[in-house]
């Protein structure tokens, strides 16, 4: 006689695992779902909170960085709001499109900043700021970046230049096209008006080269340059 044989209901006996690991499965979803809101909020919040901090410090920053060429008692207009953008042009040697200042004074034109480039330093790129005014006079320039040689060719930022009495770049200050024209808007190796340094001509060489040519650009597009509405653009008429 055949003994009976205990059967094993699998279907059964599986049942209460798989619930248990739907369980799991679905609290870990929950977990993971209400830590994503949760973190999501707070980085919105956080950016709600300091955004208008971000802001307010970078427009900070680049009013002091055009404070060194356009000290803040010759204007009285929101200068950062009274902008335009420039295309890429090749004599102030922009890639890209950059936006161009208007500072007023009792609602007269005053100066243009202006953003230009040396692309031929000796370590390549040198940035540029100049204010220029509405008569046609370079206020002054400033460097805004740079890859010089350190203790060589970076003379060309005051910080580092050790004449402290009379920077290096400060020769350019009150010039204009009338008092040298563009082709003394040089330094004195090449045959021009402007000083260099011992052993560090290139990176004078390129500033300067820089600066007359952004110098050139602005007088000869100033009054389109003014005329402009505020955030409008500027489209060059070439013949």
């Amino acid at each position: 006689m055949n003994e009976p044989v205990d059967t094993f209901d699998t279907s059964g006996a599986m049942a209460p695992r798989e619930s248990g690991a739907l369980r799991i499965s679905v609290r870990t979803a929950a977990i993971m779902l209400a830590f994503t809101v949760v973190f999501t909020a707070l980085m919105a919040g956080a950016y709600v909170v300091t955004a208008p901090l971000v802001t307010a410090s970078a427009q900070k920053e680049k009013l002091n960085l055009i404070g060194e060429v356009l000290p803040s008692a010759l204007y009285d207009n929101a200068l950062l709001d009274d902008w335009i953008e420039v295309p890429p042009i090749k004599e102030l040697g922009l890639s890209d499109a950059a936006r161009l200042y208007r500072a007023r004074k009792n609602g007269e034109a005053v100066a243009l900043i202006i953003e230009a480039a040396a692309p031929d330093g000796y370590s390549g790129h040198i940035g540029l700021l100049l204010a220029v005014k509405a008569s046609g006079e370079l206020l002054a320039v400033r460097v805004t970046e740079h890859r010089e040689t350190p203790g060589l060719g970076d003379y060309i930022v005051p910080k580092k230049d050790k004449n402290k009495a009379q920077p290096w770049i400060t020769q350019f200050n009150g010039l204009s096209l009338a008092t040298v024209t563009p082709e003394r808007w040089r330094v004195k190796k090449d045959g021009g008006r402007f000083d260099q340094r011992a052993g560090a001509t290139i990176s004078a060489r390129a500033v300067t080269n820089a600066s007359g040519r952004a110098l050139a650009w602005a007088v000869a597009h100033r009054d389109k340059l003014l005329a402009l509405p505020p955030n409008g653009r500027f489209e060059e008429t070439r013949p």
